[in-house]
């Protein structure tokens, strides 16, 4: 009779247990949602409506719009794409510091290249939000004399000098297309747009309880019970304008010029694949993630994140390792005795 009491309260207490992690598990989930985090859509349809909410997006403009990310000609020098420093290889950064651009020159502000997966989730582009989305952010480092230096007139020239993009321009846009600058910029925008990767932890969000590991879950729970969440927030947990340097001075403050907008306001780092986009913050002085993380405490939310307090959060970053679209590399149309030639000066 003992035994079998006992093996009772062993059934029972084991069933309070199991049931304690599904609460606690859905309790996180819920925390979460309640945080402002919010999982990319399992359906193509909702999630269209969020990266194509005026239906620009088409098989031939993505097709041709990936073909100009990855073309050199239209920098000034013929050897600087997009993807120069939005590798899509190395989580959509360069993974250097500072943005490297024409004549090799560094970004004169020393600021760091931000991925370019999710950005369309962005509500704005650049780190002082200078731009409201990617058809207009691709204009700038275009023209930039430290980053792809190149005027739009070149721009034009060279892309209109190759048959084989004009066709694919008319393709795309119709017979009567004008291929000037704003439509070539905006084409690699819409690509742009389709550069979204999913991850575990929005699988986690959508219902999948078992997405997460216990330590990854303690670990969101970290980080929503610090406050990271009131910044990293969102579908794209960041994005978003805010005042920087809150409650204390950032330590490397120094390094670089760059203050932010007229506000002081600066843009927050998705951390979406943060853990392939090294080095951090705007000026890339931070290497490593945890020591990121307990800088973002003191200086933004004036509280003390130990060291096992940072490895958790870093554990749970773990799941925003999303699922990256398949980009084959494309064959770029050959140049023509009219395309201009690659001018370094």
């Amino acid at each position: 009779m003992k035994i079998s009491k006992l093996l009772l309260a062993s059934v029972v207490a084991s069933s309070f247990l199991l049931g304690n992690v599904a609460v606690n598990t859905a309790s996180v989930a819920e925390n979460a949602k309640k945080a402002g985090l919010v999982a990319i859509p399992e359906s193509q349809t909702e999630l269209l409506k969020l990266t194509d909410p005026k239906g620009t997006i088409s098989p031939e403009k993505v097709e041709l719009g990936k073909k100009l990310f990855f073309e050199p000609r239209l920098s000034k020098s013929a050897i600087i794409s997009c993807n120069t420093c939005h590798n899509l290889g190395l989580g959509g950064v360069d993974g250097v510091p500072a943005a490297v651009g024409h004549q090799w020159t560094p970004n004169p502000h020393h600021l760091n290249s931000p991925t370019v997966y999710n950005s369309v989730f962005f509500a704005a582009q650049f780190w002082d939000g200078r731009s409201p989305h990617l058809e207009d952010q691709a204009q700038g480092p275009m023209q930039a004399a430290p980053e792809m230096a190149a005027p739009k007139s070149l721009v034009e020239e060279r892309i209109n000098s190759i048959p084989a993009y004009v066709e694919e321009f008319k393709k795309a846009y119709g017979k009567d297309v004008k291929v000037d600058f704003e439509t070539i910029t905006s084409t690699i925008g819409i690509f742009e747009r389709t550069l979204v990767t999913p991850a575990r932890f929005d699988d986690f969000l959508n219902g999948k309880e078992d997405a997460l590991t216990d330590a990854e879950k303690e670990g969101l729970k970290i980080f929503i019970d610090k406050g990271c969440a009131s910044c990293h927030t969102g579908i794209a947990l960041g994005g978003t304008m805010q005042p920087f340097e809150l409650a204390a001075k950032y330590k490397f403050a120094n390094v670089g010029d760059f203050k932010g907008d007229a506000k002081g306001m600066v843009k927050t780092p998705t951390l979406r694949n943060i853990t392939e986009t090294a080095p951090y913050f705007h000026n890339g002085a931070i290497w490593n993630l945890a020591e990121a993380v307990k800088e973002m405490g003191s200086t933004q939310l004036g509280i003390k994140i130990s060291d096992e307090e940072a490895a958790k959060i870093v554990t749970f970053f773990g799941a925003l390792e999303g699922r990256k679209p398949t980009v084959a590399y494309p064959q770029l149309p050959k140049s023509t005795d009219k395309t201009p030639k690659p001018d370094f000066n």
